[in-house]
């Protein structure tokens, strides 16, 4: 039941991602372009977001488990270090050169946005390589 459950809102997050235009790297780039062809319409898309993000915590919260696990599963590590700086840093590099983000990217390949087909896998690559060498650290 849970992986019908988290495909149902897999899709609904896709959904919301196509709707809001985050599946257009156009889109998401010209909303980074502060200096050129500025679109301010993806601040009202990450507003609404923060919102129901914020109610959907309050809500949540007040019950002892969810609704379909036994326990709330939360990062226990809660420090800003350095792999999290680093992490943050190149997704925001990835983000504003290819226009993508991960979710926003799967999505793209459904609507055969160009590009996709090589960022995704190199995107996956970059995941693979990045764990390998947070292994090869530990």
């Amino acid at each position: 039941m849970s992986v019908v459950i988290n495909l149902l809102l897999g899709l609904l997050f896709g959904v919301g991602l196509v709707i809001s235009g985050m599946g257009n790297p156009a889109k998401v780039l010209n909303f980074l372009d502060l200096a050129g062809t500025w679109d301010p319409s993806l601040a009202f898309v990450m507003g609404g977001a923060v919102v129901v993000t914020f109610v959907g915590y309050r809500l949540a919260f007040r019950r002892d488990r969810p609704l379909f696990d036994a326990a709330f599963h939360l990062p226990a590590k809660k420090d800003v270090d350095r792999q999290l700086v680093t992490g943050a840093a190149l997704f925001g590099i990835g983000w504003g050169l290819g226009g993508f983000c991960p979710g926003p990217a799967f999505v793209a390949i459904g609507l055969a946005q160009p590009g996709t087909l090589v960022f995704v896998p190199a995107m996956l690559l970059g995941m693979w390589a990045a764990r390998r060498f947070a292994q090869k650290l530990a």
